[in-house]
Order: structure tokens, then C-alpha cells, then sequence
């Protein structure tokens, strides 16, 4: 099945006020640049989005929270972000912070069809309150709950057609799981190629989860924070 659409604005027409996104990413490393453009460019409205980090307040996500796109992050890190920072000092933003090995399995979890785990992350703290808790031999646990979204937007290296995606060094963070997790799966590839033309052992997300499938353009390669140490003469 060819899963191909031209551009970003066509892959997210249905994308609706209110609705629950994840987006791949890990600081501003495999962000999947043209469709949140796209989305910010649509000024889709009210959605909680669910994503490691808000990038910076100009690139990755950073968008979306000064267009007010955005209601509500769950996230695991968000220090890197003035205007997070300040639309949730003023109440603007509602934020829920995970542990990050807590975040990642609780999207997995939904990809993988279990709607809860138990975890010793975050027991005894304020993580855990209001949740379940259980003593497994001798040691204490919180139930945490799977996460799921409307729609997952990722960026991989290479796909072809049919969604079969591979992703290139530290971008595989988030984006496998949460090709996974989402009711549709927006793919955007910085190369499109034939079914055939990926070795299968190389497949990281197999094309069954990918829904949709563009190729990416105007790829920026930002650095988060420049650090350099001064170089011998």
C-alpha cells in the first residue's frame, strides 16, 4: 500500500483542536521539523502534547508553545525552554512531568497493548501520589499507566513507501516507540525510497505501524548548546 503523501499540510489534515500528539525527539535530535511546522501553520489548538523535551523556544516544538497551539505537555525534560517556562508560571500551561525511563515505557507500554505496569521509579515521592501502589517481594512499586495518542508524528532516516522506517544514530530515541503508541502514524523521512530498497534486517519500525509517509525538506541541523574548548595552536 502506498502511504505517501506530497507534503506535510496534506499527512495532517485531520489533526483537531483538542487532540492528544506525541512527537518524536530528544532535544532537538529527530524532531519531525515539517510536520510541526505544518501543525503550527494549521494553528490546531487546545492539544496536549506528549514528547521527551518542548525543544528550545525556537526550534522542535518551541513553535507550537508561542503560537498557544499547546495546553498541555507531558514530558520528562523541559529546561531548555523560556517560554515553557514562562506560560507555566503563569498558569497557561498544564504540565506533567515523568521520569524518563517512566515516560518512555509508558508509551511502549501502549504500543505493546498493556495498559499499565508497575515500577519502583518515583515510589515514596511526589510522582507517586494519587496512583496505585503494590509490594512485590519486599519492595515497592507504582502502577503507572500507558500512554496513547491521537496521532504520532516521527522522523526517521530513510523509509520507502509503505512506511518501513530506519532511524539514524541517537534520533532513534523516541520516535520507534511512539510510531507505535499513536492511533495514526505521520512518518517524515529525509529519504523516500521503494519498497525493496531497505535491507529488511535494517527496519527498525516496520511499515504495519506507519499510516502516512512524507519526505522531509529544508532539514536544519541545530545544535541545542554549543559548547567548544579552546584548540592548541
Amino acid at each position: 500500500m502506498d502511504k505517501v503523501y506530497e507534503t506535510a499540510t496534506e499527512a495532517i489534515f485531520d489533526i483537531e483542536d483538542g487532540m492528544t500528539v506525541m512527537s518524536g525527539g530528544f532535544g532537538l535530535c529527530g524532531n519531525p521539523e515539517n510536520l510541526i511546522r505544518a501543525i503550527a501553520e494549521r494553528n490546531t489548538t487546545d492539544l496536549t502534547v506528549i514528547s521527551n523535551n518542548c525543544g528550545t523556544d525556537d526550534y522542535g516544538l518551541g513553535p507550537l508553545l508561542k503560537n498557544r497551539q499547546i495546553k498541555k505537555m507531558i514530558s520528562s525534560y523541559v529546561g531548555e525552554n523560556k517560554t515553557f517556562e514562562k506560560q507555566y508560571l503563569d498558569g497557561e500551561l498544564d504540565v506533567e512531568l515523568n521520569p524518563q525511563g517512566t515516560l518512555a515505557e509508558r508509551i511502549r507500554a501502549a504500543g505493546a497493548g498493556i495498559p499499565a505496569f508497575y515500577t519502583p521509579t518515583g515510589y515514596g515521592t511526589v510522582v507517586a501520589e494519587d496512583k496505585e501502589t503494590r509490594e512485590f517481594d519486599g519492595e515497592h512499586y507504582v502502577l503507572e499507566k500507558a500512554l496513547h495518542a491521537d496521532i504520532a508524528i516521527v522522523k526517521a532516516q530513510r523509509g520507502d513507501t509503505h512506511g518501513n522506517l530506519v532511524f539514524h544514530a541517537t534520533a532513534r530515541n523516541f520516535n520507534p516507540i511512539m510510531a507505535m503508541a499513536g492511533k495514526v502514524t505521520i512518518a517524515e523521512v529525509e529519504e523516500l525510497v521503494e519498497p525493496g530498497e531497505i535491507d529488511p534486517d535494517e527496519i527498525h519500525t516496520p511499515g504495519v505501524f506507519v499510516q502516512r509517509i512524507i519526505e522531509g525538506k529544508e532539514y536544519e541541523k541545530w545544535i541545542e548548546q554549543r559548547t567548544t574548548r579552546e584548540r592548541k595552536s
